[in-house]
């Protein structure tokens, strides 16, 4: 049976190069960066040249890339490392409603250590409501994070305009931005947008499970979460993960290789499917309309039809989607994102993810499409009376 992956948003197979290239360095480059030996020198060159691929994805400077295990690292290093660095500043920490548990949870430490975190609203389409940020945003503000794309809906949040407004009413404050679905989806350049910490997991864009990095501006000041041996300038101890790293920095570098056309394909089957969705009956799509909201990720309710019991009906076909984050925790309170958008409870239990990557075909959506079609009357025979 074929199969059909529609959940690249939780996680993305490793590109055949990546996979190669971490492949190569465990097995015949495997010296320990910090080595002074010829292993130790052939292992520090990858862990340099993925920085210098990096950086150039970003228009930034190589010192400003730092490695960590992935997503969930460089948001807690931001928060938690930035708050403490900045708190002379203040004690106010701005954020949305509608951040990842990697963000919120943190946050939450945070607020225990003194920190006031004020989470501005966002309408039903995942806008983020910028009237609540101006009057939130005070002198005293000590950090601003703010995802670039939501995880959940595909919501895109206006992070040029939260930049300049930070700068305007609290230019002491340091901007986070939790880019892990917007990176490899759109061009970013964190010296334009004012931004001083941007965090990137590498399983996102087809790069090996437990790499990542954090954009750290070199004006931004942070304080290590892990000290040891003194790696990546004393601010991320540990001896690096080379291999992670080589196939991550070549990740980033095909992201962005033929770019628009990669992403123009995959908006092309996000709009396939959002057409053949609205055909079906007591259907409903979340999120921001056509372009507005991010190229690969689609949230769709079937109302009548519990999320885990359609995601389990597709996988029996071969297809595989989601029912909602892979990385929360709160699946049984239901989506917080989509409670933040004012989604009914019972609209938002029938809620499920579709999410894209280049490596998806029109035929794959057309074929969901059809599945869908005949599941969901059957399906529906068994509702709650």
């Amino acid at each position: 049976m074929k199969e059909i992956y529609f959940d690249n948003a939780s996680t993305t197979v490793v590109s055949p190069a990546a996979a190669e290239l971490v492949r190569k360095v465990m097995e015949e480059d495997y010296g320990n960066p910090s080595s002074m030996h010829q292993k130790g020198v052939e292992a520090e060159k990858y862990v340099k040249e993925a920085r210098s691929r990096i950086a150039k994805t970003l228009r930034a400077k190589e010192g400003e890339i730092f490695f960590t295990s992935g997503g969930s690292e460089s948001d807690n290093w931001a928060l938690i490392g930035g708050a403490m660095a900045n708190r002379r500043a203040g004690t106010k920490i701005l954020t949305s409603a509608i951040e990842h548990p990697a963000v919120s949870e943190p946050l939450k430490f945070l607020a225990g250590e003194g920190f006031q975190v004020r989470a501005v609203p966002v309408d039903r389409h995942g806008r983020l409501d910028l009237d609540a940020l101006r009057a939130e945003l005070t002198e005293d503000t000590a950090l601003l994070s703010f995802m670039y794309v939501n995880n959940e809906v595909g919501a895109v949040l206006p992070i040029r305009e939260i930049g300049k407004m930070k700068n305007e009413l609290a230019p002491r404050a340091l901007f986070h931005v939790d880019a892990i679905q917007a990176y490899g989806k759109y061009r970013i350049c964190p010296g334009e947008l004012g931004i001083d910490f941007l965090s990137v997991s590498g399983h996102k864009i087809h790069g090996p499970k437990g790499s990542g990095f954090l954009y750290k501006s070199e004006k931004a000041r942070i304080l290590p979460l892990i000290y040891g041996g003194g790696q990546q300038n004393g601010l991320r101890s540990g001896t690096e993960n080379v291999p992670g790293i080589a196939g991550l920095g070549l990740a980033c570098e095909e992201a962005y290789t033929d770019f628009e056309e990669k992403i123009g394909r995959i908006r092309r089957l996000k709009s396939l499917l959002v057409e053949g969705v609205g055909s079906l009956p007591e259907a409903a799509v979340h999120g921001m309309p056509d372009e507005e909201g991010a190229p690969h990720i689609v949230n769709a309710a079937f109302m009548g039809v519990g999320a885990e019991v359609l995601l389990h009906s597709l996988e029996e076909r071969g297809i595989y989607i989601s029912a909602g984050s892979a990385c929360s925790t709160h699946k049984r309170a239901g989506s917080p994102t989509l409670g933040a958008m004012g989604v009914p409870r019972a609209e938002m239990e029938s809620s499920v993810r579709f999410s894209f990557s280049e490596l998806n075909s029109e035929e794959e959506v057309r074929e969901t499409l059809a599945c869908l079609a005949e599941l969901l009357p059957r399906l529906r025979r068994y509702r709650r009376k």
